[in-house]
């Protein structure tokens, strides 16, 4: 049996299930159905996603674990799902992995960090859909701005990420990859107005074919953090190449994503694959391609 572990059925989750072609072997659960039904030799995709409060994960990365101590093959598992979700440890997979990420710094408590020059960012650790993301140009403003948030509950538990800002270009790329295959992207153009280019922020997402080094780069950062479903969030850069930005373990994805083979079909093929131990039969796109 296959199973997609996720507290929310969400449309792509209904869609990865659809995709799989697997008929009633295929199941949408709960982290507690999952630990009632699967047993040894099957296979759990862990779709765990932040929390809305954005102080931690969905409850479920134990039954992960759990799951995974019973025999049950897991694919993106406790670990690879907080390596994606906690932005700190994203940060410190991604530059112990050599690739291009903004420089990093936690402020907890009363703390304001040292050593970033110019604009940054700051955001949870645990965030997604844009929320509570402000932009500071100044070290006044970045004061005043940890001052704000400091009462709320997600900093009072993990503090908050300061990034350096990569300059902003209006358009992002969002890359899906499934196992060491690219099998989705868009771009995603941000609101007039806005410079984030969070949808849920009224971005709009353009169907594209990523050029060859951005695909190269998301599954370099896909291996980094070991997950086997991942959206990579790549930022044009000044030179002319690309840099990561966020992973998200649970990334929602649509049939604009689609590149030639549907994305959800694509998906599913290369979860079945990498689930029964299969070998690409092309090595295309591999992250040891990465300069």
């Amino acid at each position: 049996m296959y199973a997609v572990v996720a507290a929310q059925a969400t449309p792509t989750n209904a869609a990865i299930r659809r995709a799989a072609g697997r008929g009633e072997r295929w199941k949408l659960l709960r982290p507690t159905e999952a630990l009632a039904t699967l047993r040894p030799g099957d296979v759990a995709l862990g779709r765990l996603d932040v929390l809305e409060t954005l102080d931690g994960v969905d409850d479920g990365l134990w039954a992960l674990g759990e799951l995974e101590a019973r025999g049950v093959r897991v694919l993106n598992g406790a670990a690879a799902l907080l390596a994606t979700h906690d932005k700190l440890l994203t940060a410190r997979l991604l530059t112990g992995a050599g690739l291009p990420h903004p420089r990093t710094r936690v402020a907890t408590g009363d703390s304001v960090p040292e050593g970033l020059d110019g604009p940054v960012v700051v955001k949870p650790r645990f965030g997604s859909w844009g929320r509570d993301v402000a932009r500071c140009e100044t070290r006044p403003e970045l004061v005043r701005q940890l001052e704000l948030m400091r009462d709320r509950p997600w900093f009072r538990r993990h503090g908050a990420l300061v990034q350096e800002l990569v300059a902003p270009r209006g358009y992002d790329l969002r890359i899906v990859v499934a196992g060491d295959r690219v099998v989705g992207a868009v771009m995603r153009v941000a609101k007039d107005g806005e410079w984030r280019t969070n949808v849920a922020l009224g971005a709009k997402r353009l169907p594209t074919e990523p050029p060859a080094p951005a695909k190269r780069l998301a599954l370099a950062a896909a291996a980094a953090v070991g997950t086997s479903l991942v959206g990579v969030d790549l930022l044009p850069d000044t030179q002319g190449g690309w840099t990561v930005l966020e992973l998200n373990g649970a990334v929602e994805f649509t049939d604009d994503y689609s590149l030639g083979q549907n994305a959800f079909e694509a998906a599913a093929f290369e979860l079945s694959r990498v689930a029964a131990g299969r070998p690409r039969s092309d090595l295309q796109d591999r992250p040891a391609l990465v300069k």
